[in-house]
């Protein structure tokens, strides 16, 4: 778990079956301190509906949420006020401008202050066009504004979904240094699929699949846990449909001499196959596809 003196968020048992008989969240329990937590997953794992019944957006159908000690179900406002967050799906008012619209959302969460919705907009790179109608913005400029408004209010408890969509190679990066910075004094959630967007900032990861927790784990634990479990190898080019069905393939180059593979597995996938040192998406297929659920 996250190291902290204290724990900040704690899931007990968390269940959320919708009224269709789907459970997208099946008993999952976590304890969480400061720090910024990667919760990976394929689509469909329930990341998502995880994340909106920890913002108190959704009611959880079983368990408990706290935070701090106190019940968010019960008592939603006490988490609310100290809460950033950036959905999957962040919509804008296309007619205000970068300020007015920073502007509102700092309203909205109490704060007054102009020099933080300038401050915000320098940090996400977008007050030289501060003034600008939203509407005209690009994906990724909408993006840097969703990121300010969740960071508006100095929160205890940032949670962001799948929030580098639409930023460029240069604007993930300090998207992620912003998190790293921010993650040493409180909560960070961080929800993607793309394990390069928390490798180098996530003090633990979670994994989760069909609703369940998988496991959680600091990154040199889960680098250790797919140790002797990686392997390279090159095949004939015929036969890689063959080997794509059966092996879980983390990556494949075709060259000259046929299709190199790296492959994730607990013993040898082919005769000849060399094992190699894992790296952190190595160490997510593992968990994903070997590990027990907690």
């Amino acid at each position: 778990m996250l190291t902290t003196a204290a724990t900040a968020l704690t899931l007990e048992a968390v269940t959320k079956r919708f009224r269709n008989g789907i459970v997208a969240v099946n008993d999952l329990s976590l304890s969480l301190g400061t720090g910024v937590l990667g919760l990976l997953g394929p689509n469909g794992a329930g990341k998502t509906t995880l994340m909106q019944m920890i913002a108190t957006i959704t009611r959880p159908t079983g368990g408990r949420i706290l935070f701090d000690g106190r019940d968010i179900t019960s008592d939603p406002d006490f988490l609310r006020e100290k809460l950033g967050y950036l959905p999957q799906d962040f919509g804008v008012y296309d007619g205000l401008t970068a300020v007015q619209f920073l502007t509102y959302f700092a309203a909205l969460k109490g704060v007054s202050s102009r020099s933080r919705v300038a401050e915000m907009l320098e940090m996400v790179n977008l007050h030289t066009v501060a003034n600008r109608a939203v509407g005209g913005f690009s994906g990724g400029m909408k993006q840097r504004l969703g990121i300010a408004q969740a960071l508006i209010n100095d929160p205890a408890l940032l949670i962001v979904d799948e929030p580098t969509a639409g930023l460029d190679p240069e604007e993930r990066l300090r998207f992620r240094n912003i998190l790293s910075d921010i993650g040493f004094d409180r909560l960070v959630i961080f929800s993607t699929h793309i394990v390069s967007d928390i490798e180098s900032i996530a003090t633990e990861i979670a994994v989760m699949k069909s609703g369940r927790l998988i496991v959680t784990a600091t990154p040199p634990d889960l680098l250790r846990a797919a140790t002797g479990s990686v392997w390279e190898t090159t095949i004939a080019q015929d036969r890689f449909d063959e080997a794509r069905r059966a092996l879980r393939i983390a990556r494949s180059v075709r060259n000259s001499s046929g299709v190199h593979l790296r492959v994730v597995s607990p013993g040898c996938p082919l005769p000849g196959a060399v094992a190699v040192e894992p790296d952190l998406e190595d160490a997510f297929i593992y968990a994903l596809n070997f590990g027990a659920a907690q």
